[in-house]
């Protein structure tokens, strides 16, 4: 049995995001057909983009992750790290704007339709893009530079923050975009 390390938990946990990007471009694709969303899914979304992707993996990658590779000689500005972390904070903008035109659409504004497009499909292609630097650029890095010792801390840490978090509530979270799909699916 192959150990994990702490790549490989932000791996998966890219692989949970992806599936929220992709019904994220879904719901675009329907209000832009016409069709509604579910305020509920939107609600949903936000959530888990809050706690999951920033709390969780990006609150990893900047607390723990982030300056372990400093420590190794990595710079903190210019590429990959302030480049990333400026991508996190696009992020959090792009959520506030998203939470922005969810509450117009529940309320029917005129315009909110179009805004909600909008919000939907940057947030998909932030994250569609930020995770393949991440996966191709620095996940292969820090693999290489964090071994031993180093990536066991790096590990424990990352434990301490879904020990916060809780293991529970990261599973529903992760379960968000299964159970979306499959509603959306029927």
């Amino acid at each position: 049995m192959q150990q994990t390390t702490p790549i490989h938990e932000l791996t998966a946990e890219h692989r949970v995001i992806e599936k929220a990007a992709a019904l994220m471009e879904k719901m675009a694709d329907e209000l832009a057909a016409g069709s509604g969303v579910d305020g509920s899914d939107l609600q949903d979304l936000v959530q888990f983009l809050r706690v999951y992707a920033d709390e969780l993996h990006h609150g990893k990658e900047e607390a723990i992750l982030f300056p372990a590779l400093e420590a190794k000689g990595v710079p903190q500005t210019g590429c990959p790290l302030g480049g990333l972390v400026a991508e996190h904070h696009k992020g959090r903008t792009l959520v506030d704007e998203l939470i922005k035109t969810s509450s117009a659409y529940e309320e029917n504004a005129a315009s909110a339709r179009a805004d909600l497009i909008t919000s939907l499909r940057s947030l998909r292609e932030l994250y569609n893009s930020h995770i393949w630097k991440e996966d191709n650029l620095l996940f292969p890095l820090a693999e290489r530079l964090l071994a031993g010792d180093d990536a066991e801390r790096v590990k424990k840490q990352f434990l301490e923050v879904d020990e916060r978090i809780g293991a529970d509530r990261i599973r529903k979270l992760a379960g968000f975009a299964d159970r979306l799909d499959r509603h959306a699916g029927s």
